[in-house]
This record gives structure tokens, C-alpha cells and sequence, in this order.
């Protein structure tokens, strides 16, 4: 009797498990020899429940300043339980980079983006770093901890390098996601990260950005075609000025409409209702996408 391979994960899923890209899963498989994949019938790479323990471990080590190459190599030799846990290493970036930010250093805010980037999965820099960073900063702005001039000049260097990241957003083959907010609305950072995420997920970006006239945005996916539009918003009154433009975009292409300025206009538009942070956002899109893709709907 054939013995069946341990292996049942494909690398997309094993990426997505670990919050480690496709890309840099395959260096370390090259590299290092962290990753031992069966062969399914059809030729394609499976990866065990083994392989994705090995991933953890290597993040583990590299979390705790390890180097690449002793970080596999003790991936490989030690077990889960002796692994290093993740400790306050992230709360500790997040909370020097508020102080360079207060203190308007740039130089030493980059270098902590540049620590978290280097650290950890992106998903993780979203989730763990900027997201909370970003909320606490509007919070303490309310409050008056926070000056308008420090708001700005924390988000205007957190946008560029967000932007700095997106360089070949476009390039691949995986679906394509248009992005924009409408006209009025300046703050595009939160779809910026959005972007970021579902990059990381496959998809490739158009980035309009703020400002955006959704006539514009109709314009620009007739001539690109994407899979789908994101039309994202902090108020309602940027939505509602737009809303009959919105409707035809959504009549012609699939609309997903974020935000908080997103409840109650969605469907009154006909489009999705995208609820929730960057992050879990950017992974609902890309599931649905998948489930589509398979079974033709969203139900299956």
C-alpha cells in the first residue's frame, strides 16, 4: 500500500499561517533547509504541520535577535516548548517609536520601522505596530496629549514609508484591487495598510489614494479591470456627496466600501461593507476571493 505524504498545506496557505511570504518561505526552504515539502500527485509542494512548527520557532528566534542562519539552525534542532516565546519586544518598538515620533526624530523613527520590518512579518508590523500606534495617537490627539503638529508629522512619515514599501504593488499575477478614498477625504494611511496587507496576500494594488472623485475612480477601473474597487472613508458626509457615483461603480464593478464613515452607505449603494481594522479586512477580502474563485460563490 502507498503511503500517503504527511504534507497537506500549500505554500499560500502555509504563508498565510505563519505570516511569513511565499517569497522568504522559499529562501529559507533554499537556504537553510528549514522547509521539507512532499510531492502531491500532481508534482505540486505540500508542507507538513512539522514545517509550519519549524516556521514558528524560526520567528521566535529572530524576534529575539537571533540571526537568520542560527535561527534556522536551532529551529531545526529544538522542539516547540524550547523554543524563545515572543516577550515585549513589539510593545517596546511601538513604544520607542511614539517617542522619536513626540520628538520628531526622524532618523530614529525610521530605524525602529526599519527593526520592525526587519523582525517581523508584515502582518505582524500592521496588526501589531502601526495599527495600535495609529489608534493611540488619534486617542491621545482627542485628549490633548498629542499636538496636531505631531499627529501630522507621524502620519506623514508612516504614509511614506508605507508608500516606500508599495514600489511594484502592481507586479505579479494574483487579483487586482483598486484603492481610493473619495474626494474630501485626506486621510488615506488606513488604506495604505490595507493595501499592505492584502499585497502580502497575492493581490496586486492600483493606490489612487485620497482625494480621489469616485467619477475618477470609474474611469480608472474601466481601463484597468480590477477584481475589485475599495473606496474607503473615516465620515460619512465624504460617502454621502458621492453616493449616486458609488452606485453606478458598484453596478458595474464589485464595490467594497470601508471605513467608519462606511456604515449604512454600503448598501444603500449596492456595494460590501468592509467593518473591521486593515488588517482582518485585507484577509476577508482575499478568503472571499479564494472561496469565488473555487466554487463560483460566496457560499460554496
Amino acid at each position: 500500500m502507498n503511503q500517503q505524504p504527511e504534507g497537506h498545506l500549500r505554500i499560500g496557505e502555509l504563508s498565510q499561517r505563519t505570516g511569513v511570504s511565499p517569497e522568504l518561505l522559499r529562501a529559507w526552504e533554499r537556504r537553510y533547509g528549514l522547509l521539507r515539502p512532499d510531492r502531491s500527485a500532481g508534482g505540486f509542494r505540500l508542507y507538513s504541520a512539522a514545517d509550519e512548527a519549524r516556521i514558528h520557532r524560526m520567528q521566535s528566534y529572530l524576534q529575539s535577535g537571533i540571526a537568520a542562519a542560527e535561527a534556522a539552525r536551532l529551529a531545526d534542532q529544538t522542539q516547540e516548548s524550547d523554543a524563545p516565546r515572543p516577550g515585549s519586544s513589539m510593545e517596546a518598538l511601538r513604544m520607542e517609536l511614539q517617542e522619536a515620533l513626540d520628538q520628531f526624530d526622524d532618523a530614529r523613527a525610521q530605524r525602529c520601522l526599519d527593526s520592525a520590518i526587519d523582525t517581523f512579518s508584515i502582518d505582524r508590523v500592521v496588526s501589531d505596530l502601526l495599527v495600535p500606534f495609529l489608534e493611540d495617537l488619534g486617542e491621545r490627539w482627542e485628549r490633548g496629549e498629542a499636538t496636531v503638529a505631531q499627529e501630522h508629522f507621524a502620519t506623514n512619515l508612516i504614509r511614506t514609508r508605507l508608500m516606500s514599501i508599495a514600489r511594484g504593488w502592481d507586479a505579479g499575477y494574483g487579483p487586482r484591487a483598486l484603492l481610493a478614498c473619495p474626494e474630501g477625504e485626506l486621510h488615506d494611511i488606513g488604506l495604505a495598510l490595507f493595501g499592505t496587507a492584502l499585497k502580502h496576500r497575492g493581490w496586486r494594488i492600483t493606490f489612487l489614494g485620497s482625494n480621489t472623485p469616485i467619477d475618477t475612480v470609474m474611469a480608472t477601473a474601466i481601463d484597468i479591470d480590477p477584481d475589485a474597487v475599495v473606496i474607503a472613508a473615516t465620515e460619512p458626509r465624504f460617502l454621502i456627496a458621492e453616493k449616486q457615483s458609488l452606485a453606478r461603480l458598484a453596478n458595474r464593478f464589485r464595490l467594497i466600501i470601508a471605513g467608519r464613515g462606511a456604515d449604512g452607505i454600503a448598501a444603500a449603494v449596492g456595494a460590501e461593507l468592509l467593518d473591521t481594522d486593515p488588517l482582518a479586512g485585507a484577509e476577508r477580502l482575499a478568503r472571499a476571493s479564494e472561496t469565488i474563485a473555487e466554487t463560483g460563490s460566496l457560499d460554496g
